[in-house]
């Protein structure tokens, strides 16, 4: 069995709470603990002691980050979160810095990553529709998919040397929820992946 790392990065603000993030994080935390893994949770709301938080990237074989998509990226907080404790990683603990060697200095950046046995998944909460993505004629993402929105997520992971596995989204959220349908897709992805 998986030792998962499941970070919520949701913010709560008067504009969004979090219920929907948060359930599912709930979801994930319940459904992977009846199936024998060990999870940790961690919330932006925590008390973020950055080496508390390397031993749990160091602990865990699966990283779930679960987040909201606010203005096309993550939120502020999980931002600061990443400047604060994926920093201090850098010295062994999530990498050896950017892989790059005096003899080679242009070299292989991005691969001195620590944390080749683990795998990470995105799960993303968005307002926009899921035909906003993947379709040429939409005007915002010109044909993108969700993957190429959150390439610098899958970047930031990599550069760890972990491996993702497939993103999971719900889509249109504030305007034309289906909170049931993307509950039981949610369930079905847990399962086929964990």
């Amino acid at each position: 069995m998986s030792q998962v790392l499941i970070i919520n990065a949701h913010e709560p603000s008067p504009y969004s709470e979090g219920k929907l993030n948060a359930s599912l994080v709930e979801k994930a935390k319940t459904q992977l603990q009846q199936k024998g893994h060990q999870v940790r949770v961690v919330t932006m709301q925590d008390d973020i002691v950055v080496e508390e938080q390397l031993a749990h990237f160091e602990w865990a074989d699966r990283v779930i980050l679960q987040t909201p998509i606010n203005w096309m990226t993550i939120p502020w907080s999980f931002k600061r979160y990443m400047d604060e404790v994926f920093t201090a990683g850098m010295g062994g603990a999530l990498c050896h810095f950017d892989g790059r060697t005096q003899e080679a200095p242009t070299k292989n950046y991005g691969t001195g990553g620590t944390q080749t046995d683990t795998k990470y998944m995105l799960s993303v909460t968005f307002n926009a529709p899921k035909a906003a993505f993947d379709d040429e004629a939409e005007y915002l993402f010109q044909g993108k998919s969700v993957d190429d929105l959150l390439l610098h997520m899958h970047a930031n992971f990599r550069f760890f040397g972990m491996t993702a596995l497939p993103t999971f989204a719900c889509y249109d959220v504030m305007k034309n929820a289906d909170i049931d349908g993307d509950f039981t897709r949610f369930d079905a992805h847990l399962e086929q992946h964990f």
